[in-house]
């Protein structure tokens, strides 16, 4: 009887060194994710690791990219339009709940790399782009629509909305009672009334 050999699933194998990076990144900041630890924490052989990425960047920003889908994933859905979609859609991109603060931990980690890799600063540049151009719209059809009486440029304004989440991320993770889940969310809608006035 001739065995079949056994079908690896490449993606699989690739996803599943993403989530152990993920982790060690989570519990230990990037120093933690050597090339060591990675193999013995995904269950390779330290060399076996080339077979599915051929360098540690590369496995760092496949965990980069994985961060920020997760972000894209919440504030992707369809919030509306105007006020009330501006509205909800910073708050799917703040760390409310466990999956975010994860996300925004491992983000962390990533923002000081990103700075020395030119890689990866632009992949955070061309998401932050995408983010500022939705917060434009919202402002604009909140202003079409008598929503929004701000005398401030909206340019302006995209930049409070994005210090503001920046903001709450980082402070999610290193000064977590100064930034409470009720403080992110009552800063945001002291934001929004604002907004409504001349």
């Amino acid at each position: 009887m001739t065995r079949m050999p056994k079908l690896i699933d490449h993606d699989e194998r690739r996803s599943h060194i993403v989530d152990v990076t993920w982790t060690l990144i989570v519990e230990g900041g990037i120093e933690a994710a050597t090339m060591r630890e990675i193999a013995a924490a995904a269950g390779f052989a330290n060399g076996a690791l080339k077979r599915y990425f051929a360098s540690k960047d590369d496995i760092i920003e496949a965990t980069y990219d994985r961060a920020l889908a997760v972000v894209s994933s919440y504030v992707a859905q369809d919030h509306g339009r105007g006020l009330a979609g501006l509205q909800a859609f910073c708050l799917a991109a703040m760390p409310l709940d466990a999956r975010r603060i994860e996300a925004a931990r491992v983000l962390l980690a990533f923002w000081s790399v990103s700075l020395y890799s030119p890689k990866l600063h632009a992949k955070y540049l061309t998401h932050l782009r995408a983010w500022r151009t939705q917060l434009a719209a919202f402002l604009r059809q909140g202003r079409e629509d008598g929503e929004i009486r701000s005398a401030l440029p909206d340019e302006q304004l995209v930049d409070e909305l994005v210090l503001l989440n920046a903001g709450a991320n980082m402070m999610s993770l290193l000064g977590p009672k100064f930034s409470t889940t009720r403080l992110q969310r009552q800063h945001l809608a002291d934001f929004m009334l604002r907004l409504q006035q001349p």
